[in-house]
């Protein structure tokens, strides 16, 4: 186990995973405490990679919840097996009822979903609770004994409790405002895109054949991307890898050679790439005047 933030911070810089010292003691306390720790921040900033890599560094297993419009407990906990159950209720024709529906309302019959893995689980593990501003506001209240226990009650069965409490990461692109109940039972931590000295030492981990004043061109026109208030769909620490990627596969030596691959790479709305041309052809013929 982890026995300081400064092993924290230089065990995810091994992951090549950059984090800040406030950050890190945010994560830090959440793992000590045995707390979920809930991650808000625009998309692309490194929430979910953050989960990730914890389970990588800790060597856990990584349990995932992907968090969607219309979300219920049978596919977030558990659901019963019902063809299996049917097919045991058509053997089990001559037994007595309660002896039935004890038998088909057993573990054997039981399909477990993450929630329910993570607190069965004979070790350990890190849940990741994904873009859970996704799901509806009443699936935070079925959280709520979760988190606060790290349990969950099934009628049939009766009150489940984990065995090791697993290490929950939940992370929001604050679509909506969640609950005070679950921010109660959670430590906070908030992500926002890195600066330039950051994100290059990012990209110089994850591009190891790269110019480092052409990344910072590129850093520079992905953070001018990020800061226009007219862009939608702000690009991720993802896309300015896979920009730098591009550039070097095409060879692209120019500013200009450079932004006319954003339209490529970093931007993925027609609204955002239109908005994105018009100030690139405004500033062309601005330069020509000029000239």
């Amino acid at each position: 186990m982890l026995n300081s933030v400064d092993e924290l911070i230089r065990l995810l810089a091994e992951k090549d995973y950059i984090i800040d010292r406030k950050s890190a003691i945010a994560v830090f306390l959440a793992l000590k405490l045995e707390k979920p720790l809930l991650v808000e921040g625009p998309p692309g900033c490194g929430k979910t990679e953050l989960a990730k890599v914890i389970a990588k560094v800790l060597d856990l297993d990584l349990i995932r919840l992907q968090c969607y419009e219309g979300l219920d407990y049978t596919h977030a906990l558990y659901e019963w097996n019902y063809p299996k159950q049917l097919l045991e209720i058509k053997m089990m024709q001559q037994v007595d009822e309660n002896e039935v529906k004890k038998r088909i309302y057993s573990e054997e019959f039981l399909i477990e979903r993450p929630l329910l893995k993570a607190i069965k689980s004979d070790k350990r593990v890190v849940l990741l609770i994904d873009e859970i501003d996704r799901a509806d506001p009443e699936f935070e209240g079925f959280l709520l004994e979760f988190l606060g226990e790290f349990q969950v009650t099934i009628p049939e069965l009766g009150t489940i409790k984990a065995k090791d409490k697993p290490f929950v990461f939940i992370t929001s692109n604050k679509t909506r405002d969640l609950s005070d109940a679950l921010k109660r039972r959670c430590l906070y931590l908030y992500l926002n895109y890195p600066d330039e000295e950051k994100e290059l030492e990012i990209v110089r981990r994850k591009v190891r054949e790269i110019d480092v004043e052409k990344a910072r061109k590129v850093i520079k026109i992905v953070n001018s991307v990020r800061q226009d208030e007219e862009i939608l769909h702000k690009p991720g620490i993802a896309e300015t890898i896979d920009l730098v990627n591009a550039i070097n596969l095409l060879g692209a030596e120019s500013e200009e050679d450079i932004k006319s691959l954003v339209v490529n790479v970093l931007l993925k709305d027609e609204d955002d790439i239109r908005h994105f041309e018009g100030i690139k052809n405004g500033r062309r013929k601005e330069n020509n005047k000029d000239s």
